[in-house]
């Protein structure tokens, strides 16, 4: 008999952000097929399984989908447990539709964990809430890569955020542009969200080719609109009152 495939979310960066339920069936792999971007210590959970690199990077070497679906098959025809380790969630930009539809026409069992997505961390790192009361009440999530390599920007949510758009920094400001965004528009930036070495910056819609040069080289997530305004606090601390004396700015970041 077959055995059967998890998709585990691994989450954005360090391994200590995989769900408590991802970490346990992880570590009843006999085979982990693992992205890129996983943190290589989610290993330790995992030492007697056999782990096997079939990262994608943009613009890369990279591992085929059709391999990737092949492997899976195989593996799973000869062991109890494979591990479909994704950075992020496996549904975000995770391509799970191909390798999910690959195990249902094999007839392999299979299970999705969720993760933490690279958005969700680059808003803790930042501490910009995705959705605000009032400006910030839907979001809307966007590849910055595409099979065509054409840079796609439109102004469907009060937030947008852009997965992998590292090195399309300057296309998205004028696609943002183009798409009906002010130029003042806020615009935060942060790269290897999730990691010891997150970096952030803060920008507007025009201003964003900036951030080209401080992000280069790093998966980068961008968000645009409400979730990317500092908090009001931070913001202008001067024009606080006395009452709001005792707030203070210190956990909030510094681009």
């Amino acid at each position: 008999m077959a055995g059967r495939v998890v998709f585990i979310g691994a989450g954005p960066g360090s391994a200590d952000l995989i769900t408590l339920r991802g970490a346990r069936l992880l570590g009843d792999a006999d085979v982990v097929l693992h992205d890129a971007l996983t943190d290589p210590a989610l290993r330790e959970f995992a030492p007697r399984a056999r782990w096997i690199h079939v990262g994608k990077r943009g613009f890369s070497d990279s591992t085929g989908q059709d391999l990737i679906n092949a492997m899976l098959v195989k593996h799973a025809a000869e062991v109890a447990l494979v591990v479909r380790l994704k950075g992020g969630d496996p549904s975000i930009f995770g391509r799970l539709e191909e390798e999910l539809d690959a195990m249902a026409r094999a007839g392999i069992e299979c299970e999705v964990v969720p993760g933490v997505t690279a958005a969700i961390a680059a808003a803790a790192a930042t501490q910009r809430p995705l959705t605000r009361r009032g400006d910030g009440r839907s979001v809307s999530f966007t590849t910055a890569m595409t099979r065509t390599g054409d840079m796609h920007a439109s102004r469907t949510a009060d937030t947008e955020v852009f997965y992998m758009a590292g090195k399309q920094l300057c296309a998205l400001s004028r696609r943002l542009i183009e798409a009906g965004w002010p130029s003042d528009t806020p615009v935060s930036v942060v790269s290897r969200a999730g990691w010891p070495d997150q970096l952030h910056s803060d920008h507007n819609v025009a201003t964003l080719p900036r951030a080209s040069l401080l992000h280069a080289g790093r998966p980068t997530i961008v968000t645009v609109g409400a979730g990317a305004r500092p908090l009001e606090a931070c913001q202008e601390p001067a024009k606080r009152n006395a009452s709001d004396a005792a707030v203070t700015c210190e956990p909030c970041p510094k681009p």
